[in-house]
């Protein structure tokens, strides 16, 4: 019997992918997994069961990444399972920051009470809010992940001319990537060319800040600017001056802080990019299989801490080892075991910053003693034997 934690109110379709083996709920103690949406969970003391936590969702900031990896907690997230959801509202997002759709409502609103006068009205103030059209213009999109290839696909297909940048595009990534977008090997050209700006990166100490003063100044004049990635990306003291100053023509955002809120040009939208059931279902779907996969076999799958190890089975008894990665582990791990007169039916070995995973199929053996045996060496964090 295994069990899950939840931290948050986690989707009921997601849930129902845990079968009778699992207890899940957020009273569960001693868990052996956690699924997580928004909760911080930084001041979280863990217990030594559990193995690893499954955030429903693409960020982590939430998430003690470093102290996890520490204490041998593999952390996945679910790139992917909300891209249509924020890929839609970042369309959206193009649209109403071009044709001032917003202001417009909002003034029709003040109409109200002037009875047939109201149509003349509308005629007469309408011109207050016009604005471009998005076809034929064109479009950066930094950060070619999952979101950022679908909204350069859709902004594709509404004629727009996309430049795209991301030097660590995926080899998935760029299949995907429809073939009329530009890929730019230099960010500054999607400051120099683009009519409007989208950004789709994690946010990072390198990406901080990646809108700036000095960024912005490289940018087209009346530049459109939106972020459904990280608030931390734009800096908003210089999008204020920029917006005040006419360089940028508006700025969308699914972060609003009290810094940008009282300003003209700012569209905040109250971070509703993966606000969809169809999103949440399918983050926490995935955020589960990801979960059973690494429980029941050790196979990981989207981590964001530790190496993309996956193997069918082979032998009776599986063997999972989170390690420092330094010299001559995978030797010591092996030795031992070749020491104990064990055959090794199949083995894999990753690398991942100062982490590795090894995975090896055996035999039937008594696999209490061997445990103990390989958590004795030396850089070795956490063993399973499945």
């Amino acid at each position: 019997m295994y069990k899950i934690k939840t931290y948050n109110k986690i989707s009921k379709s997601g849930l129902e992918v845990f079968d009778d083996k699992y207890t899940v709920g957020d009273e569960v103690e001693n868990a052996d997994g956690a699924i997580v949406r928004s909760a911080a969970l930084h001041d979280t003391e863990f217990p030594a069961t559990l193995k690893a936590i499954a955030r429903a969702g693409a960020g982590t900031n939430n998430i003690p990444i470093e102290r996890c990896s520490e204490q041998g907690i593999v952390v996945f997230n679910t790139p992917g399972a909300n891209a249509n959801a924020v890929k839609e509202l970042v369309i959206a997002g193009l649209l109403i920051s071009s044709r001032r759709v917003i202001s417009g409502i909002e003034w029709a609103k003040t109409l109200k009470g002037n009875g047939a006068e109201v149509g003349k009205m509308v005629e007469k103030g309408k011109g207050a809010f016009t604005g471009p059209e998005i076809k034929g213009k064109t479009l950066g999109v930094i950060g070619l992940g999952a979101i950022g290839v679908m909204v350069a696909n859709a902004a594709n297909h509404l004629g727009m001319t996309v430049y795209g940048y991301d030097p660590y595009l995926s080899v998935k990534s760029a299949w995907n990537l429809n073939h009329n977008s530009v890929y730019i090997n230099d960010i500054n050209e999607i400051f120099a060319k683009c009519d409007y700006i989208t950004i789709h990166v994690p946010l990072t100490d390198s990406t901080k800040n990646l809108i700036n003063a000095e960024t912005i100044a490289k940018c087209k004049d009346g530049v459109r600017i939106l972020n459904f990635a990280r608030g931390g990306l734009v800096n908003n003291d210089a999008i204020k001056a920029a917006l005040e100053s006419g360089k940028v023509a508006a700025y969308v955002t699914d972060f609003p802080s009290d810094e940008i809120l009282d300003t003209d040009g700012v569209i905040a939208i109250p971070h509703l990019g993966a606000s969809t059931p169809e999103s949440e279902d399918n983050c926490a779907s995935m955020a589960a299989k990801e979960l059973i996969d690494y429980i029941e076999n050790g196979n990981i799958v989207n981590s964001v801490n530790l190496p993309e190890v996956t193997m069918p089975r082979s032998g009776k008894n599986r063997v999972c080892v989170i390690h420092k990665n330094i010299p001559n582990m995978l030797t010591k791990i092996t030795g031992l075991i070749s020491d104990d007169g064990i055959n090794i039916e199949n083995l894999l070995n990753k690398s991942r910053g100062d982490y590795a995973y090894t995975m090896l199929d055996i035999a039937d053996v008594e696999t209490e003693q061997l445990k103990e045996e390989i958590a004795d060496i030396e850089g070795v964090i956490k063993v399973r034997i499945i």
